[in-house]
């Protein structure tokens, strides 16, 4: 077979199996929903309007539920979650269920979070559709507090107990994902408080991760030290006599992260451009293609070129279309021409799956959006897929 033959049938662009599973309403509304993110002004003025609504206690979450929240959303719970996991799995796509509660500050908050996060990994391990877990460092502890770890400045011994809190929540989600074979994503966030965490799950891989990946860790590849964080990774991992799980990403931060950087007067830990940070991502997985002997590639994008570039690279090198060290994934409710088209062709797909009560999970929700408004052609692409699919409907009735 030719190697660029994939590239050249182009696959993604098959939007009857992208949309198989929406009906035409759900459709429209997907076409509303990108209409209306593609328009900045209105997106911010939507943000605050809709955080003025839930502050206010105005009965909005039913208007909320039925439009962005079940376009971008599994459900309020797990169990609610599971017609979409079993709908999805019926064309080869598998869930990861994400409790996507974000910004919460109190003990009792993280203790949620653990119990939610073990009880997803109960619930993986029962369905094969559900092939991971995974949490938000700052799901299970304060963002201040792993800024200050990862600065290595004193804690007073208040924190250090919290500290040591969070090390115990990591551990025992760790453990509990080992001891029932889940595989375990771990979310990368803003760049002053990644040092710590991920000294906290290279810790934990070094613990469970001696026969094989089953911690994963996140690399946010618009950051310019990534690639050279994950070798100077990959050679203590061969020396240490452990396993590397990394789930790449571009990054979800980056106007946060220059802001802060201006502020603070330091260099910005985000590559200079959108073409250094493509090079950088695509180098990441060149890499850990290189050294599967003893890494687990999960490839978080929306990018064609980058999965094409995957797929050539899986086909010169004669891997299997379903190898389990090689997993893509994407958001619910995004770029599904790439999830269901390389499913239907018999790759390892996932779709990150948020839930929690309306509310808690608005946060996720506006983030998702000003993402979509930010990325230079996200929400056309979206725009035009569903345009086309709306045509051969029509044409084909």
């Amino acid at each position: 077979m030719c190697t660029y033959f994939i590239k050249m049938e182009k696959i993604f662009n098959n939007t009857q199996t992208a949309f198989a599973l929406k009906s035409d309403t759900e459709l429209e509304r997907a076409y509303f929903l990108f209409k209306l993110i593609a328009n900045e002004p209105l997106v911010r003025i939507g943000t605050a309007v809709t955080n003025f609504a839930l502050k206010a206690h105005l009965p909005v979450e039913g208007l909320i539920r039925a439009s962005v929240f079940d376009h971008f959303c599994g459900g309020v719970n797990e169990e609610d979650c599971l017609t979409v996991v079993d709908k999805m799995y019926t064309k080869g796509v598998s869930s990861v269920l994400d409790y996507s509660v974000e910004g919460k500050e109190e003990e009792e908050q993280f203790d949620v979070a653990l119990n939610m996060t073990l009880k997803t990994i109960e619930f993986a391990k029962e369905r094969k559709a559900i092939p991971f877990a995974v949490f938000k460092p700052t799901g299970l502890g304060r963002l201040d507090l792993y800024e200050k770890v990862g600065a290595h400045q004193s804690l007073t011994t208040d924190e250090q107990q919290e500290w040591n809190r969070v090390v115990a929540r990591f551990d025992s989600v760790c453990k509990e994902a080992h001891k029932n074979n889940v595989a375990l994503l771990i979310d990368a966030e803003e760049s002053w408080m990644q040092d710590a965490a991920d000294e906290l799950v290279t810790e934990m891989m070094r613990k469970y991760n001696k026969e094989k990946a089953i911690v994963f860790n996140t690399l946010q590849m618009y950051r310019w030290d990534r690639l050279h964080y994950l070798k100077t990774l990959h050679e203590q991992a061969k020396l240490e006599g452990f396993y590397i799980g990394m789930k790449l990403v571009r990054g979800a931060y980056m106007e946060k992260e220059n802001v802060r950087a201006e502020e603070k007067g330091y260099p910005t830990p985000i590559c200079i451009s959108k073409e250094a940070t493509d090079k950088n991502y695509d180098e990441a997985v060149n890499y850990m293609m290189e050294h599967l002997d003893n890494m687990s590639i999960f490839m978080g994008t929306h990018n064609e070129e980058s999965t094409y570039k995957l797929l050539e690279m899986m086909q010169e090198k004669s891997i299997s279309k379903n190898n389990n060290q090689i997993w893509f994934g994407q958001l619910y409710g995004m770029s599904d021409n790439i999830s269901y088209n390389l499913a239907a062709y018999g790759y390892n797909v996932t779709k990150y799956l948020p839930f929690g009560p309306v509310r808690d999970v608005m946060p996720y929700l506006i983030r998702r959006a000003e993402e979509n408004t930010s990325v230079a052609g996200q929400t056309s692409r979206e725009l035009n897929l569903i345009k086309t699919e709306r045509k051969r409907r029509k044409e084909n009735r």
